[in-house]
């Protein structure tokens, strides 16, 4: 077998999806892109942003066995797993607060279950002190409740049971025969009372997070001054309507106390952090004032943001899921000699970058479709354009299938955008929001490069940066349709206003001497909206 066979049926087999690898691979494949690991593995309370695909799972599990290497405890839920009957959150018979309550239960009690067999398997914590203090905890738990409108039903009943007894006998004696008979009659009567009965009453949400406060709070001082932390993975997961109760919950027993920290995974559009009650009053959670939310995975990889630090980190994440597959005498030791024997030449390389658009899961997928399509061969440019038109067919695409609306917007802004500009981004109005964008950057068909710009053309106005999938465009890169840049061509950002943060602007693949405005980079969503309508 030749060393480039090896190569490929490794990376055909590799796990595509963090939640299946034990601990100690995903410690083994991680790759940090720079700053990220040092921005998120503070004691700061964070949300981290990112869609399906962008190593959320993935950082918060190599978090979460940093902080237990320190000797802290870590406490990881997946939010998808939460409860044994999970379809109480999403039945929507039943009211807000019904449906919030057992979540908040679940919960709780996976906190109390994680930090139970910490306890239990660290021979340095004192159990005969702890112990009672976690039963405390769950009892606190157990008060969480809602206090609302009740029905208990009861009928009256009356069970009537007659019973008739004949009874006849002879006697045996023949001298003196004689016939005995008789008969009798036994009513009985069962009386049950179940009477129909509605009592009503002001239906609101109750939890007793005084008490969950203070118990939890007495656990943390208990531990020998290590810290807690608690990983909610998979935020997005739990129905939006009560997100913003499970927030609540987080702000109010765990935010406010010393030596423990939460770190959220969500998804942004797919998250619903608070509620409004008027007069400054609120359930949730603020991003900025309760919680950090600067922090998106969706900005880090993609290539024409930073193309530099985009082929970097893919090598080495490609490389280190290599090397975790194979035995350790082999002769490739590191991510240039790895990618050098994998592609035909750099450029092939990093055209499979801007083919993954900065997802890590996607490029995983593509790798080993890759592998298997140039078998025994090193991988080119036109094995990478077939891969990302497969892949973007089999799952990027699959979605517009179902939601007829999303395909047309889709294939309008492809029309406005590649059809009429020749370019590949577009900028939209950062204030305002559009489902149909929403859904589309869900799906990664289309991805932020920038957000909140601002033109000296339109002060005061502030844009968000987009561009357009790679399989949207793969098929006509090799024709006359084919995009010619970034942006508009000539049109250059010379007159945007970044502070310097987003250096990508300075080398757009457009004429540098060309200076335009941006004004005609804008996409203007109403025009498919009255388009739309008159269809």
């Amino acid at each position: 077998m030749t060393n480039i066979e090896k190569i490929q049926k490794n990376l055909m087999n590799i796990e595509k999806r963090a939640e299946k690898v034990d601990d100690a691979k995903l410690k083994e494949t991680f790759v940090n892109a720079t700053p990220l690991l040092d921005v998120v593995s503070t004691s700061h309370n964070q949300i981290i942003f990112g869609r399906r695909g962008t190593g959320k799972t993935h950082l918060l599990k190599y978090i979460s066995d940093l902080m237990r290497e320190n000797g802290d405890l870590d406490v990881y839920i997946d939010l998808r797993t939460v409860g044994s009957n999970g379809s109480i959150y999403n039945d929507e018979n039943l009211s807000t607060s019904e449906r919030a309550t057992p979540l908040l239960l679940d919960v709780l009690q996976n906190i109390h279950d994680s930090l139970l067999g910490i306890i239990v398997s660290d021979e340095m914590y004192d159990l005969g002190k702890l112990g009672p203090l976690l039963d405390a905890f769950a009892d606190s738990c157990s008060a969480v409740k809602v206090v609302g409108t009740v029905e208990t039903y009861e009928e009256k009943m009356n069970d009537t049971k007659q019973e008739d007894k004949l009874s006849l006998g002879a006697n045996a004696d023949f001298k003196s025969s004689s016939l005995k008979g008789g008969f009798s009659s036994t009513e009985t009567i069962n009386k049950s009372e179940k009477k129909t009965e509605k009592k009503t009453g002001s239906q609101r949400y109750y939890v007793n997070f005084g008490d969950v406060q203070r118990t939890l709070k007495n656990i943390i001082n208990t531990i020998h001054g290590k810290k807690i932390y608690v990983f909610l993975d998979e935020w997005s997961e739990v129905p939006i309507i009560l997100q913003p109760y499970l927030a609540d919950l987080i702000r109010r027993c765990i935010i406010p106390l010393k030596n423990i920290t939460v770190k959220i995974a969500a998804i942004e559009h797919r998250s619903n952090l608070s509620i409004s009650k008027g007069n400054g009053e609120y359930i949730g959670l603020e991003l900025g004032a309760d919680i950090g939310g600067d922090v998106s995975l969706d900005d880090f990889m993609v290539f024409d943001n930073d193309s530099k630090r985009s082929v970097q980190f893919f090598s080495d994440l490609l490389f280190k899921h290599y090397k975790a597959s194979i035995e350790e005498n082999e002769k490739i030791s590191n991510s240039v000699d790895f990618i050098q024997a994998l592609f035909t030449q750099n450029s092939a390389f990093e055209e499979f970058v801007r083919s993954c658009e900065g997802v890590p899961r996607d490029a995983v997928y593509m790798i080993s479709m890759a592998a298997r399509k140039a078998f025994n061969r090193t991988i080119n440019i036109h094995d990478i354009r077939i891969v990302a038109r497969d892949w973007y067919s089999r799952d990027k695409s699959q979605i517009l299938r179902t939601m007829p609306a999303l395909n047309d917007l889709l294939t309008w802004i492809i029309e406005e955008v590649i059809g009429k500009r020749r370019s590949r981004a577009f900028l939209l109005k950062t204030n305002e929001r559009h489902k149909l964008i929403d859904s589309l950057f869900d799906a990664r068909l289309i991805h932020i490069l920038k957000k909140n710009i601002s033109s000296n053309d339109t002060p005061g106005v502030r844009y968000d940066v987009y561009k357009l999938d790679y399989g949207c465009y793969v098929d006509l890169i090799s024709s006359s349709k084919a995009p010619r840049g970034l942006l508009l061509q000539g049109d250059t950002p010379e007159n945007i206003e970044d502070d310097g943060e987003f250096e990508s602007f300075n080398h757009l693949d457009v004429p540098p001497d060309d200076y335009r405005s941006i004004r005609r980079a804008i996409l203007d969503l109403s025009k498919f909206d009255s388009h739309a309508e008159q269809a």
